[in-house]
């Protein structure tokens, strides 16, 4: 009682030691808090995808992220494929070309990419560009020449789960094979690889459906509707071996059938157009002078249309079209109708040459009968009926009834002409419509 000041300032000091130990322990929990922070862990409360981007250390990593394979066992990484066409822009026969407009998917895990969303307000996916983290490195192995896509993000999910959707525009290369031209049906290869990683310890793709449920998608999206068609799409995965090493392939089969009603209209009908009028030509009551003229009219047409066939075909091929072979055969039974014209046009002169030596064969007037002079007017080989004691005198004679034998040959001859003609043109036919719908 007699140190009242003493005890006062004992109290104060102790309240002032109190007070100081509590300030130091803020302080030191705020360091360990911030110092945590900045060891990785994750803030609370903090709802950004900026916060996630600090918390994955994107901003600051290395770009060897962005190359090394993210592998942490001996398992590969899985990488799956996901395809769909979306339009057949061209396709080229000369230069054995085809022209896709087409979408790929990808999906695949990394185990470095990873966070909780209950840490960020339940945000649970994030979309980064592809050179932040590792991304397959794929190309096409039958593409000659494209534009490289222009949507050059990915999906990074909380699980570590990346996903990427590109569309493609490339130009193939493709074995096309024309000899049911314009009644084909093409198979174009799109084989997708990666020649970097080994298919057995470290990189594979698979597909994720299956190719009837592609083949679903694909014509629900498709856009074209021109020469081409979509029919089907067939998928498969294989190891190709190079170098002694197996390197993963997944190649898209997509089987494409030609629309041919424009080359039906084109060309095929006005074909047969011009050689029904040939024959119709052939057949026709006109003179043989007339008919010649008409038929090279008719082969000069048709070269026409067979210089326009040669623009759409290719300059070389294992086989000839059935269409080449069309257009030929008809050009040879077009000339072979002329040089029939031709043939009957000769034996009439060759006749009338007859009938005017005949009438100049020097005759006894009083064994052979007067012949009116009306007769003499009459065109075509008309032949003298000689007397019976004419009929003995020896050769001369004789060679006369061979001559009067010549008349009626002709139009036997002609008939038989027009008529094989006409036979051998109905097989000729027969024989293409056949390996055309076989």
């Amino acid at each position: 009682m007699t140190c009242p000041g003493p005890v006062h300032k004992t109290h104060g000091s102790i309240l002032l030691l109190i007070w100081k130990q509590e300030m130091m322990q803020g302080v030191f929990v705020a360091i360990l808090t911030f110092s945590l922070g900045t060891a990785g862990a994750a803030p609370k409360y903090l709802c950004t995808y900026y916060d996630i981007v600090d918390y994955l250390n994107i901003s600051s990593h290395s770009k060897l992220h962005t190359y090394i394979l993210p592998k942490i066992n001996l398992e590969p990484v899985e990488v799956t494929l996901d395809f769909m066409l979306v339009a057949i822009l061209s396709v080229v026969e000369k230069l054995q070309t085809v022209s896709f407009y087409f979408v790929l998917n990808l999906e695949w895990q990394n185990p470095f990419a990873t966070w909780n969303p209950l840490d960020f307000c339940n945000i649970s996916e994030i979309i980064l560009p592809m050179d932040t983290y590792w991304s397959p490195p794929i190309f096409i192995l039958e593409r000659v020449n494209g534009q490289d896509p222009e949507l050059n993000y990915m999906v990074l999910t909380h699980n570590g789960s990346f996903n990427s959707t590109r569309p493609f525009q490339v130009t193939l290369t493709c074995s096309l094979i024309i000899l049911k031209f314009p009644f084909d049906t093409q198979t174009c290869n799109l084989s997708i690889a990666s020649f970097l990683y080994p298919a057995v310890t470290d990189f594979v793709m698979k597909t994720r459906r299956t190719p009837a449920e592609i083949m679903k998608d694909s014509q629900s999206f498709f856009l074209t509707d021109g020469e081409w068609k979509f029919t089907n799409l067939s998928i498969i995965e294989y190891t190709e071996t190079l170098d002694d090493k197996g390197f993963s392939v997944v190649t898209y089969l997509i089987t494409m059938e030609r629309r041919p009603t424009l080359y039906i209209l084109n060309l095929i009908l006005p074909t047969c157009a011009l050689y029904l009028l040939d024959m119709a030509v052939l057949f026709g009551p006109s003179s043989l002078e007339e008919k010649i003229n008409f038929q090279i009219a008719i082969i000069l047409g048709s070269s026409m249309l067979a210089v326009i066939l040669n623009n759409s075909l290719p300059t070389s091929s294992n086989k000839p079209p059935i269409i080449v072979v069309f257009f030929l055969g008809t050009f040879l039974l077009m000339i072979m109708a002329v040089l029939d014209t031709f043939f009957l046009l000769y034996q009439q002169r060759k006749s009338r040459h007859l009938d005017k030596v005949l009438r100049g064969f020097p005759q006894d007037p009083q064994e052979l009968p007067k012949r009116p002079p009306g007769n003499l007017a009459k065109g075509g080989p008309q032949l003298l009926h000689l007397p019976k004691k004419a009929q003995g005198q020896g050769q001369p004679t004789k060679r006369l009834w061979q001559l009067q034998e010549l008349d009626p040959f002709l139009p036997v001859l002609e008939k038989v002409l027009l008529y094989s003609h006409l036979f051998l043109s109905l097989f000729f036919y027969t024989v293409i419509s056949v390996k055309w719908s076989s």
